[in-house]
This record gives structure tokens, C-alpha cells and sequence, in this order.
């Protein structure tokens, strides 16, 4: 998932591009994460990808929740990249396809989204509904409504205190929608990205490929969906594998109420095994999916209650996926391939069923809110239309 922009850097590469991401860090490390400083220090080469400069990316992954891989591709550079910026440092602007990314846009859509101006998730990213939350914050205040960020505009944010109390805005408004969209998961619309796809396989352990077996998955997933009225969308057929962009694109523009991403797990320590589930969700308060984090513990304990898999907890990450979709979304790591016990069941189609039938009742324990009285993992897709007609 760390496709380089200038090729692959990780421990062992040597050149100019080196220095860039040293340099980069350290500027960052005498600013915003002075907890790097001790781990740049004192390399004989700057050019060299060394055990220093290795741990300094891991801690800055972890900080802004990206795969913490320790090899700099085109996410991590681009957070690199991004963190040198605070607002007011620059104009931001919404150009279309060449989009403005960096930690002054988080600081505008947070300082937006808490005076009421509705700017979508906070990703970090200058795109439409940014740039028509600016112009309507202009309007209000007397300002130009250009949708431009530039001097007068960062004076009328300096001269405004928060107005908004009680937690995010935009958490609240997330929340809100979901409690008035009703109770029933019929109707709705549910993407289904199966990961990887056509020559990328993905992990590949114990005589199972990653590929294959998710979108086996999200084909049982599919039929129980349809089976109910909802309406399914794939972000990718056998043969394609798209790009994080274009699968968060797809969902977007189907107009979807939910997306699952659908993973198996593999590492080369023996002992790893269990389930996983992760949102979007970065290092700010602001900057996180409320419903997607309660949708990811929810697919946690319905898997962990049906299979009794180990239970790796659930987990707030910045990836492409989760950070760009518009929806609540959430990647499950269902098991570990390189991991006997694990990959075995996963082999069995019968538990590739109890799999996608906790999926589905996650999904409609979502929309029941507080009327959702029923024990994790026996709601069952047999009782779930009277379950549904009970609580109508």
C-alpha cells in the first residue's frame, strides 16, 4: 500500500531522495515532532536510509495513523510532505485534480466544520465541499465569496472564537444523519471492496490467496445484502484491481450509505492471528468517522462473538480508503493466512457463511441505535425481517 512516488525508500536505499525525507523530518522534528529529533541525529551519511532514519518514519506513521511499514511510497511522502504546513502559510485554493493537501487544510475543515460550516470529513484534502464551506463562511462574514483562502479570510478566522460546544460538529451532524435515516438497512446502498485483485493477489499463505478468498467473501455478503432489498456495489471485478483512489471514487458516486473493505492478514511472526477491524480516524479529535469507529467495534465482537477468532481489537487509521470515502467505511482484517489455525478456517466455506452473516447483522445493528437490545452474535439472517418488523 506504499507505492512510492519516486520508487520504493525504505532501509537500504541510498541518494538525494534520501536526504529530501531526512530533511523533511528533521524540519519537522524542530516543529511539530520533536520526538524525531533524537532519532535523526548524528547519521555519518544523510543519503543513506539507515536504522535512524527507519525508526524516525515508523514514529511518524504511527503519529498520523498511515501503515506503519518504516518504507516511505506515495502516502507517507505525501503526509511528510503535507505536515510542513500551517495555516496561513500559503493560499489554499480548490483546483480540480491537482487537490491541496497538507495539515493547514485539516486546521481550515476543523475550524469550518466548528463554526457550522459544514465541510465534510476532515481529511486534509482542498476539494469541493471545502471549497463551498469557505464560500459560504465568506458570505456570512461580508467577505468575497471566491472560495479562496488568503489573508482577509485568515483574519476573519482569527478575529472568531469557537462557537460550537459539546464535541465536534461534524461528528454530531454524522451522528444525527444516521439516527434519522431510520431503522431498516433495506433501501440503503452498501459498497463491497474486496482488496486487491487481478495480478495483485495480496497475501498468499497455506494454500489460500487473499484475493480469491475476499471476494468469495463479499459474494456471500452480497447475497444476504440483496436478500433484504439493499442494493450492492463492488469496487472491482476478478480481473481489475483499482487503485484506493478509484475504489473511494466509486463509493462516492454511488451515492453509498456504507462501505466494507474486505482483507485477510498475513506476517511472518508465527504466533499472529485473529481479527481486525480499522476506520478513518487521525491524530485530532476532530479528524475521525464516530460512526465508522462504531461500526468497526460492532463487525469486531459479531466476528470474534460467532468464531471465536482472537480479537485484535479495532483501530483508527488515515488510509487512502478510509480517509477519502464520504461514508462511513470500514476495512476487516478476517484472519491471518500465514497462520495454520486461522487459514484453515478460512479454507471452510461454512465459516466463510458465519463471516458474512456477522457482517450483515453489524450492519443493521447500525441503524437500530438505542432499540438495539439483542445479545451480540445470535441475531441470525433467518429472524432478522421479524426482528426488523418488531422494531418497525
Amino acid at each position: 500500500m506504499s507505492d512510492s512516488k519516486n520508487g520504493l525508500l525504505g532501509l537500504g536505499s541510498h541518494g538525494p531522495a534520501v536526504l529530501d525525507v531526512r530533511t523533511r523530518l528533521a524540519a519537522l522534528a524542530s516543529d511539530a515532532l520533536p520526538e524525531l529529533a533524537d532519532l535523526l541525529v548524528g547519521a555519518p551519511d544523510p543519503e543513506a536510509y539507515d536504522e535512524g532514519l527507519l525508526h524516525a518514519v515508523r514514529a511518524f506513521q504511527q503519529h498520523k495513523g498511515l501503515i506503519v511499514d518504516g518504507v516511505v511510497g506515495v502516502e507517507t511522502f505525501g503526509a511528510i510532505d503535507g505536515a510542513r504546513w500551517s495555516l496561513g502559510d500559503r493560499l489554499l485554493t480548490h483546483t480540480p485534480g491537482h487537490l491541496q493537501r497538507g495539515e493547514d487544510v485539516v486546521a481550515l475543515q476543523e475550524r469550518l466544520n466548528t463554526l457550522g460550516f459544514a465541510s465534510g470529513r476532515v481529511d486534509g484534502r482542498f476539494g469541493p465541499e471545502t471549497e463551498r464551506a469557505v464560500r459560504s463562511f465568506q458570505r456570512a462574514y461580508g467577505l468575497p465569496g471566491d472560495g479562496s483562502v488568503g489573508p482577509e479570510t485568515f483574519r476573519a478566522f482569527d478575529d472568531l472564537r469557537r462557537s460550537v460546544s459539546g464535541g465536534s460538529a461534524n461528528v454530531l451532524r454524522e451522528r444525527e444523519r444516521v439516527r434519522r435515516s431510520g431503522h431498516n438497512l433495506s433501501g440503503r446502498t452498501v459498497v463491497l471492496d474486496p482488496g486487491h485483485g487481478g495480478d495483485n493477489t495480496g497475501a498468499t499463505a497455506n494454500g489460500l490467496v487473499e484475493s480469491d478468498l475476499v471476494m468469495d467473501l463479499a459474494r456471500r455478503i452480497e447475497g444476504r445484502l440483496t436478500a433484504i432489498g439493499v442494493a450492492v456495489v463492488f469496487t472491482r471485478t476478478e480481473h481489475t484491481c483499482p487503485t484506493e483512489e478509484e475504489r473511494a471514487a466509486i463509493a462516492n458516486n454511488a451515492g453509498a450509505d456504507l462501505l466494507l473493505s474486505l482483507h485477510a492478514d498475513s506476517h511472518d511472526a508465527a504466533d499472529a492471528s485473529g481479527v481486525a477491524t480499522f476506520f478513518f480516524g487521525r491524530d485530532r479529535a476532530t479528524s475521525w468517522s464516530a460512526i465508522g469507529e462504531h461500526l468497526a467495534d460492532l463487525v469486531l465482537r459479531e466476528i470474534v462473538a460467532r468464531t471465536g477468532l482472537a480479537n485484535c481489537r479495532s483501530h483508527g487509521r488515515s488510509w487512502t480508503l478510509l480517509q477519502q470515502t464520504t461514508m462511513p467505511t470500514v476495512r476487516i482484517e478476517a484472519g491471518y493466512l500465514s497462520h495454520p489455525a486461522d487459514a484453515a478456517r478460512l479454507a471452510d466455506p461454512a465459516f466463510r457463511d458465519t463471516l458474512a452473516e456477522a457482517l450483515l447483522v453489524s450492519l443493521q445493528r447500525l441503524y437500530l441505535g438505542d432499540d438495539d437490545t439483542t445479545k451480540t452474535g445470535v441475531l441470525h439472517l433467518g429472524d432478522l425481517r421479524a426482528y426488523l418488523a418488531a422494531h418497525s
